[in-house]
């Protein structure tokens, strides 16, 4: 067969031709955003228990962190929407599905309150969403409630029970009796501690259940006193956790010295509202404290100008988390779910929240906790200046294995 070199011009031209349409439709898929903009909708308690370390601070700290991308993301805009679920679990089904088949949300985050934050993963899972957990405990979110498209960022039961339990055994306090929150949240708490106290020689004296947002701890508060422990361990959150320091101290319960309260999830927003003078001496686990270094600092006043408050470590997460999730779009070039929860897995955690933080196969990051005690008012320098760091405790001692995991995903 014979070609002249008209024709064989022709297909060189037309090969380019192809060549450039085939690149230039490869760049397209590589770049493809869902309708033009990346939606991020944050569902947390803005009115409730929880509204004080998550709520609109939560908001804001999502807010800061797409402005700080420079609102933009492969050239396509950002946009943040909000709404409170009330702590109900319907709701918060409610809201997720409406985000997603009306608004085309892309991320769902903050997602506090356990039984808010499972219902709204199984819809995250449904509609193949992705959804960022920083304000809910329960170690269900990496175990068997777990999804290719979930994260839990700032917290969970086994890491707060392993920091307070094991070092505060390691101190003296090894007789332990709960005041529990009567929900999923509480009873995993109390039995994620007991099993590390247990394991570090420690001994578990008893455990009275409370409801949610309770109005009286007084008989609660007798039965722990009662019992002799060291520590009274407070498996419980916000308000609740709150209210039950304030009755320790009325009643005089810590005056002897003999016994002392541990509060296995608290925030800073709880310590200011309680004041160094009711607050101090006691023990607490946290993911972040704004005082650390000068990194954390530079971030937190830069909130504290926003908001007039310093971060809760559940805000500060949601900024790390917004950034974290932003840039594994940027990486894939989509915002295709499937995409982006690969390049958050694969890529580090490192900024003013969290040094060498990892997400795991099942959704899990993995980053150093803190346990704190609480300062005396003689001891604070400056308002907000509250802990006294008594150990900085690895990621990798903080949560179990991932052989541990029961997450479906992990491969065993």
């Amino acid at each position: 067969m014979k070609f002249s070199k008209k024709g064989c011009i022709a297909v060189a031209v037309g090969s380019i031709a192809f060549a450039h349409t085939f690149a230039f439709a490869q760049s397209q898929a590589q770049t493809k955003i869902s309708d033009d903009v990346v939606r991020i909708g944050v569902l947390t308690d803005m009115s409730g228990l929880y509204s004080d370390f998550a709520g609109k601070g939560a908001v804001e700290a999502v807010k800061m962190a797409v402005e700080d991308f420079g609102g933009k993301v492969l050239g396509k805009p950002i946009e943040v929407i909000f709404a409170d679920h009330q702590m109900k679990a319907d709701n918060a089904a409610s809201i997720a599905r409406s985000w997603i088949d009306e608004k085309h949300v892309d991320m769902l985050t903050d997602n506090t309150g356990s039984a808010t934050a499972l219902a709204t993963l199984r819809i995250a899972k449904e509609k193949k969403r992705i959804a960022i957990v920083t304000g809910a405990g329960t170690s269900r979110v990496t175990n068997e409630d777990c999804t290719p498209y979930s994260v839990h960022y700032n917290h969970n039961t086994e890491a707060m029970s392993n920091v307070a339990g094991k070092y505060i055994v390691k101190q003296g306090g090894d007789t332990w009796y709960f005041l529990t929150a009567d929900y999923a949240f509480g009873h995993s708490l109390q039995q994620d501690a007991t099993k590390v106290i247990q394991a570090n020689g420690g001994k578990v004296l008893g455990a009275v259940k409370h409801p949610l947002n309770a109005s009286d701890f007084s008989s609660f508060l007798l039965q722990a006193q009662s019992s002799g422990a060291k520590i009274i361990g407070l498996a419980n959150a916000g308000g609740d956790t709150i209210n039950s320091i304030k009755a320790a101290r009325e009643f005089g319960l810590l005056n002897s010295g003999k016994q002392k309260l541990a509060g296995l999830l608290m925030f800073i927003t709880d310590v200011h509202s309680l004041g160094l003078e009711t607050a101090q001496g006691l023990y607490l686990t946290e993911a972040f404290y704004w005082n650390t270094n000068d990194e954390t600092r530079k971030w937190s006043e830069r909130y504290l100008k926003k908001t007039g408050k310093m971060p809760a470590s559940i805000q500060a997460a949601d900024y790390s988390s917004t950034i974290h999730y932003l840039k594994a779009v940027e990486a894939a070039g989509t915002d295709d779910s499937d995409a982006v929860i690969k390049k958050m897995k694969e890529m580090p955690i490192n900024d003013f929240y969290a040094k060498n933080g990892k997400i795991r196969e099942d959704g899990l990051m993995v980053h150093d906790f803190y346990l704190m005690e609480v300062k005396k008012p003689s001891e604070s320098n400056r308002p907000w200046d509250y802990y006294n760091i008594k150990a900085v405790v690895p990621g990798t001692e903080v949560y179990p294995p991932l052989s541990a995991s029961t997450c479906p995903l992990v491969k065993k």
